[in-house]
């Protein structure tokens, strides 16, 4: 042991695949859930100081964005329901499952750049498991701690994408984790999977694999048959993931929330087909306002409602991190879209300055529709 789409599948997914007593993605209430989405609030809401640990729940069964009633340094909500599978039913213990937990600025550790800038954390077996994809530095903790979480990451806002997967797409997420090349700080890949998982052992391992290209796009579908694709490139992709890629693969003008350093942020480009314009300001329902500066969340929609696109990933749009590894997961999701566009207040568009208000318009058929402005 290591230690360091076909219709018809897809709608069996959907039935069955999501079970209590399988590892997945919790839920607020720790029921299994495909996917969730959690938007930690900045300290700095409104110009007033507020907790730090405060956060925004999305799953598919809600309608929009919810406050989460828990806080996210407690013991209780999605993420800390989720890891305590690892954590609480000492997953980490046994050889029936594979974990591994990432982060280029680990807990306790010091900071090693030659890593891809990602953070994250897997757990699955034969049948299935979860993926957690996140912004958050020092985090998560070393399984034997149980959950907690870093008062470092009470100051900036924090974004993080878990879905269910069954096993075989687990194949596929191992390979992408190649080009991402994460910092593995513990994880294990038992002798049982070695013969599915070389990659992933070797990375556990400490080693960097061969690649055949510098970056690669792979579709995954959830276990409740939701349509993922995944960007990941290598540090010799050497450009901004979001307008030298993405948006030009996609088809779509990206407006892009990130963490942009002073005097490091690349600006707003519209020199390309498709564009890639930065998001100055958020604001929630309940007049929850903040700036990208105090947002170290990494995410990006695109400007036209027609598009649809919304992704989660690892990368700020900054000079230094061009030389980085990193990704995008990226979904069509119109619930997730809908939950990411209404919150853009302000960006840089190509002319300046955007002070963004969408208004739902109904058009003909009961279709809802937000035209752009």
């Amino acid at each position: 042991m290591v230690h360091f789409t076909l219709p018809f599948q897809i709608l069996v997914f959907c039935c069955c695949a999501v079970c209590s007593a399988e590892i997945s993605c919790k839920n607020e209430e720790g029921e299994p859930v495909d996917w969730f989405i959690i938007y930690k609030l900045p300290r700095y809401v409104n110009g007033d100081i507020g907790s730090g640990v405060e956060y925004m729940y999305l799953d598919s069964s809600k309608e929009s964005w919810e406050m989460s009633k828990y806080m996210i340094n407690s013991s209780q909500g999605a993420i800390a329901n989720t890891l305590n599978q690892l954590y609480m039913g000492k997953e980490y213990k046994f050889n029936t499952s594979v974990y591994a937990l990432y982060n280029d600025a680990p807990p306790v550790l010091k900071y090693i750049q030659q890593y891809g800038h990602t953070k994250g954390a897997l757990l699955f077996d034969r049948s299935q498991g979860f993926w957690l994809s996140h912004s958050i530095p020092h985090f998560p903790s070393f399984p034997e701690r149980g959950y907690l979480y870093p008062s470092s990451g009470k100051v900036n806002g924090q974004t993080a994408l878990c879905v269910t997967y069954q096993y075989q797409e687990f194949l596929h997420i191992a390979t992408q984790l190649v080009y991402l090349y994460p910092r593995f700080y513990n994880c294990s890949v038992p002798a049982a999977f070695l013969a599915d998982l070389p990659q992933l052992a070797q990375l556990c391992a400490g080693a960097k694999p061969q690649l055949s290209s510098n970056k690669r796009m792979e579709q995954l579908f959830s276990a409740g048959g939701e349509k993922f694709v995944s960007f990941v490139k290598s540090e010799n992709f050497v450009d901004d993931i979001y307008t030298g890629w993405v948006a030009q693969t996609l088809g779509a003008d990206l407006l892009v929330e990130s963490w942009q350093t002073q005097g490091h942020d690349l600006p707003s480009n519209c020199s390309l087909p498709k564009h890639t314009m930065n998001i100055k300001r958020i604001q929630f329902p309940r007049s929850v306002l903040f700036h990208s500066h105090n947002d170290h969340s990494k995410w990006c929609v695109s400007r036209l409602y027609e598009d649809q696109v919304t992704c989660l990933g690892d990368l700020n749009r900054e000079r230094g991190q061009l030389w980085r590894g990193g990704g995008l997961i990226c979904s069509f999701n119109p619930l997730i879209y809908k939950a990411f566009r209404e919150v853009v207040d302000w960006y840089i568009g190509c002319t300046g300055p955007v002070t963004d208000v969408l208004y739902l318009v109904f058009g003909v058929n009961g279709v809802t529709y937000w035209p752009d402005k």
